[in-house]
């Protein structure tokens, strides 16, 4: 609560000259044939569930429907390189191939922090799943194959390896972790080749979580949030220090604590960090630079504004974390100083 009162009087403070107390419609038709009021973004599964939250309260706020619609983070920078919607969302950094065909420019604005929890089904298995940093590379290049070799109080029981078939920044955390723990062995990819094998590829979180559910002896990966709500076991994962870690919070907290932030507010790899949960990473808003009306300009400033002060409030209640202050508040002030309405 104090973060959001504080980033809030810094938000007046910046950008009140030139945003406007009412937020300007997109253009959307309503049923009753008047514009309605909606911001439409798509991208990412990893924010899914902290993104519905957000839509809910920011329309109970400012009368606004955020309409967010998970395609992977492949597909958010896709359909913004298209202009198809009006803010993207990607857990991935896009290439600089992606970039260039970006004819309106790109800002990345952080706006929350979370983990991927390895998930499985065993149904005779009612103790947390312990695994080990070198047996969880095994499992997914194939070199173990049955959860006896796992552990030895695990059945005898064929593990069956579920993946992302799209291109994830899910997919990309796990590769970028296992790729740090076999000294370079596994690639880290959004659309990994494997090395082996897998028992089924199914595109978004819920693709895979509902392959894990039906399958005895099937393991995968989802956002954290997602695999709560899903009802689906989460491995405990060991760290660099040997802890066997929850993928909760404050785990995901301590992993990200020290993650050092670039000029454009992307990140260093957190690929292996050294105490909490290892598999975490922050998740980004991709905002236009050029906009065709003031009135579409603003509109995204009222959005970005609003995510970065009173949005973060819902962060942890829907298992995100929060973004650091300092990094709010810059946000905040490039999205005031870079936003621009062309011609310009």
């Amino acid at each position: 609560m104090l973060m959001a009162t504080f980033l809030r009087n810094q938000c007046k403070q910046i950008i009140a000259a030139t945003v406007m107390a009412t937020t300007i419609a997109f253009g959307i038709n309503g049923a009753n044939g008047q514009e309605s009021e909606q911001v439409k973004g798509a991208g990412a599964s990893f924010p899914q569930i902290l993104y519905q939250r957000y839509r809910t309260e920011y329309q109970e706020d400012t009368g606004v429907d955020f309409k967010y619609t998970s395609v992977g983070s492949g597909g958010g920078i896709r359909l913004f390189i298209n202009e198809s919607i009006d803010v993207g969302s990607s857990t991935l950094i896009p290439t600089p191939i992606e970039r260039n065909q970006m004819e309106e420019g790109l800002l990345m604005i952080p706006t929350a922090g979370s983990s991927v929890a390895i998930v499985y089904n065993l149904q005779n298995v009612t103790k947390d799943v312990k695994i080990s940093r070198e047996k969880l590379a095994k499992i997914f290049t194939g070199e173990i194959s049955n959860w006896s070799q796992v552990s030895p109080r695990l059945p005898n029981l064929e593990i069956q390896v579920v993946v992302r078939s799209d291109e994830s920044g899910t997919s990309l955390i796990l590769t970028k972790y296992l790729r740090e723990i076999t000294n370079g062995k596994v690639k880290a990819q959004r659309k990994p080749n494997w090395g082996a094998d897998v028992f089924a590829a199914r595109p978004q979180d819920s693709g895979v979580a509902a392959e894990v559910r039906r399958i005895d002896g099937a393991i995968g990966y989802v956002q954290t949030s997602f695999a709560l709500k899903s009802g689906l076991a989460m491995a405990r994962l060991e760290n660099q220090a040997g802890d066997f870690v929850r993928p909760t919070v404050e785990a995901t907290n301590n992993a990200l604590a020290k993650i050092e932030f670039n000029e454009d507010l992307t990140t260093n790899s957190v690929a292996d960090p050294e105490e909490g949960y290892p598999l975490v990473s922050l998740t980004w808003l991709l905002i236009y630079q050029k906009y065709q009306t003031q009135e579409l300009l603003e509109s995204t400033q009222e959005l970005v504004s609003w995510i970065l002060t009173e949005g973060q409030e819902f962060n942890e209640e829907e298992g995100y974390t929060e973004i650091p202050e300092d990094i709010a508040i810059r946000a905040l002030e490039i999205i005031d100083e870079q936003l621009r309405v062309r011609p310009y």
